[in-house]
Formats: C-alpha cells, structure tokens, sequence
C-alpha cells in the first residue's frame, strides 16, 4: 500500500502565523510527547506513521512549490510530488497517482491511500488507514473511505450515509451529505452516518480509467503540461459521489482539522509560547515569535499572535472569520523554513531613489549550505553575528567567523558553508527585491569545490 499526504492551502485562518508558504501544518506549536520541544503537524503525522510501522519510502507528500523546502526541512528528504499549481484535491490526486505508475512503477491494483496532512489524530489513526487497502479488495469496490464516528450533530462537516449498519469493520455508502442543518445531523447520526475526513482508498487503474473516459491527461508526462485541464475542484465532487461501489470503514477517535485558532490552541500544552507574560487572564493563549515581549493582562477568551507578519488580538469565538478579516492583505512572507535553515525578516525601507533595503536574520544549520548563486537586481552584504564557516565569493575562498562583513556585488557569484552553525544579517540593497531574482550553479558544496580552485571539501 502506498500512502499518499496532501498538503495544501495558505491556511488564513491561523494568519499570521499561516502564510501561502508556511501553511497550518508548518507551524511548530504542538507539544512533543514526554516534554521533548514542539512540532508541527506535518512533523506530528510523520511520528506518527513511523510508529504504525509504514516504511518511509511508501509514503509521498503532494504539495505546491512554495512548500518543498519547508517539507524538507521538518521531515528530510521525503519524496515530494510536486503541483504546478494549485488545483484543488482532484488534480493532487490525480497528478499523484500518475506519478506513482510512471515514475516509482507501482502496479496498477496496489491499493493507494491519500488523506491530509494537517489533521490531528491518535496514533492509531494510521494503523486504521492500513486496514483500507485490504477492506477495498475483499469487498470488490471502486472506493474505500475512512470517516469518523460523530461526537456530536454539526453541520461544520460532510457525512458519509450508510446503505445499512456495518458489518464488521465497513459499511457499503448510500449517499453523501454536505454539511446539513443540525436537525439532519442528528438524524444522519442515527442512522449511523460517519463524518466524511477526506481519506479515500483506491487502485490506480480506477482513477486512470475515469482520467481516460473523460479525456484528460492520463500519464505522467501528460499531466504535469496539462495541469490546467483538470477541473479546479475536489476530489469528492469529480471522483466519489460518482462512483457507485463505495465502501466506508468507521475510525473511533480523535479527529480535528485544527482549522482555527480555537481548536489550535486546545491542543498547545502551554498558554504562552515565546516570551509573553500573561497575567489575570481566562482562557487566552499567547504565541509570540518576535524578540520583543508580549503581555497579555486581564484578558479572557482570546487568542494574541505576535510574528514578522503581523499581529493578531482576537476574541476565540470571533477568530473562526479571520480569513475573510485578512483576505485584502497580501504581503510577503516574512519567515521561511529552507532545507538549509530558516530565516526572519526584520526590516524593509524603501529609500528615497526608490532603492530598496530588506534586512533578514539568516540561521544557517550545521553542516548546510547556501548555493553557489548570483543576483541580477540586487546586491548583499552577510554580517556574521554567530558561529563560524567558509565562503565563496567571485571564485575567492575564505574561512569567516562572528564579526566578519562579507559584501556580493550584483551579478557576482556567492555561498556560504558551516559545520556548526551560523547566524548572520542579511542586507539585500537593489531594486524589485524578490526571491526570484537568483539563478544558482552549485547545489552543494562539493559541486561547488570540485570546480573552483583553492575551495577545501
């Protein structure tokens, strides 16, 4: 069986933590078990997968560009399946299970099994999802679903209709119904409807079979061109509510989306997280990523968010609209997770020439490297603040340490290398400051020594 994590989304209504790169499922605010720190929830379902005994190289992550890196950096080097762009679940999914028959050859019956990433469930969640495969063979059908035992009649959620009462560990699906008024909640519930969780079992052939009936791209090599045939939708909508063999097997236990700041905050061990001091306060948490402290006085039900970009004070209740409250802001990500390391931005002036000056912290990890690159519009000045490492700059080579002033000119060539790690301050000086104006030669470092002269591996 293969396991396919979807990871989408900008993840607004946990703004401004949550941006188009560092979505919901980045943010490193869940309790480690036994004391150990925090995690993500990307960080969590990979432990958790672990621990149900599913081989790392049977599960792939389907994501957009943006998120590569920060994928890499919280869970190494992960096959990722990467979107041209965002399309909704049915084109990930779609791309996703051609890329499993064209590019890791795996047989067209193998069961697949795709489900969020961003969900916080119990451990044994993943051993019930390794129960889908077999239930999907043994029954004959097109599809199998997990959905979840309700805990109680709400419309935030879609429910998956039984013909009739499971037998054993599935039931054969009706019908589908999409977030209903409580008075049918409570009567789909008696009925033993299931909460619909977006985890869906299948063979490939299936889904290629539909691909090729309704003449979209139905290989690999196809698909990533022609990305933008598939239907911007979901997968329910395109794939589920059509087929007519549909089986559903029921999972007790916890489930949340952790969609909001609310649910987010049930599950944080602490109610600060960062310096923050809260005093007289009810029921109010506080997450703070700056240097500068937080205080939190006489405050009750509220959520107060402090990060490079920007500053939440919500009511709890209220926050379940904040998407629609920060929809018209659309500013850059201040704070990015790299496989290298990670950086923060702490200032942007725009001076009166119209030049532009951003300032970054830099956290260079142990035995990582920035790659051997150059800048067309810009140019940047490192200022080693802590730790030690080497650089190259224009083919020179030098060892550097805190209190060094590195300078790279525009269209000069630059990188920069440490075995114990490093901060430094980054001042980018040009016009259009964007992260796109790179263009990089070496990846890594030993590419990199193995052409320019004087470079020690």
């Amino acid at each position: 069986m293969k396991l396919v994590l979807l990871s989408g989304g900008s993840g607004k209504r946990l703004w401004p933590m949550s941006n188009d790169v560092r979505s919901k499922q980045f943010l490193r605010i869940l309790p480690r078990p036994e004391g150990e720190g925090l995690e993500s929830m990307l960080q969590r379902v990979w432990r958790q997968i672990g621990q149900a005994g599913l081989p790392a190289t049977d599960v792939f992550v389907c994501a957009s560009k943006p998120q590569v890196e920060v994928i890499h950096a919280q869970i190494g080097e992960i096959d990722v399946i990467e979107e041209p762009a965002r399309r909704d679940t049915f084109a990930a999914i779609a791309l996703s299970t051609l890329y499993l028959l064209d590019e890791r050859g795996v047989d067209a019956d193998e069961p697949v099994v795709v489900c969020p990433v961003d969900h916080f469930v119990d451990d044994h969640y993943f051993q019930e999802i390794q129960n889908l495969g077999p239930i999907l063979l043994r029954e004959g059908a097109e599809m199998a679903l997990m959905g979840v035992w309700p805990t109680e009649p709400t419309s935030k959620f879609g429910y998956i209709v039984p013909e009739a009462p499971a037998q054993g560990d599935c039931f054969r699906v009706k019908r589908f119904v999409e977030k209903p008024e409580r008075a049918v909640a409570e009567e789909l519930i008696r009925q033993g409807a299931l909460w619909n969780c977006g985890v869906f079992c299948f063979q490939p052939r299936t889904i290629v079979r539909i691909l090729r009936d309704r003449g979209l791209p139905s290989t690999y090599a196809e698909a990533r061109p022609g990305f933008d045939q598939f239907p911007k939708r979901s997968f329910d909508y395109e794939v589920v509510e059509k087929l007519t063999s549909i089986v559903a097997h029921p999972y007790r236990g916890t489930w949340s989306d952790l969609g909001t700041w609310s649910s987010l905050a049930e599950q944080m061990e602490s109610e600060a997280v960062g310096r923050a001091i809260l005093s007289q306060c009810e029921d109010t948490h506080v997450v703070n990523e700056l240097g500068l402290p937080v205080v939190a006085l006489g405050l009750k039900k509220a959520i107060v968010v402090a990060t490079p970009d920007g500053i939440l004070a919500a009511d709890k209740d209220l926050a379940a609209g904040l998407k629609d409250v920060v929809a018209p802001l659309d500013n850059r990500p201040m704070y990015e997770e790299r496989r290298w390391g990670r950086y923060r931005v702490i200032d942007y002036q725009l001076l009166d020439d119209e030049t532009e000056v951003l300032t970054k912290c830099v956290e260079l990890l142990p035995g990582r490297n920035l790659s051997y690159h150059r800048h067309k519009w810009r140019e940047e000045i490192w200022t080693i603040i802590e730790g030690e490492g080497e650089i190259v700059v224009d083919d020179r080579w030098q060892k550097v340490a805190a209190g060094d002033i590195v300078r790279a000119p525009q269209g000069v060539w630059h990188a920069i290398r440490t075995e114990t790690g490093m901060q430094f301050i980054e001042v980018q000086r040009g016009r259009g400051l964007v992260e796109e104006d790179i263009e990089r030669k070496y990846l890594t470092w030993d590419e990199l020594a193995a052409v320019v002269p004087g470079v020690p591996r």
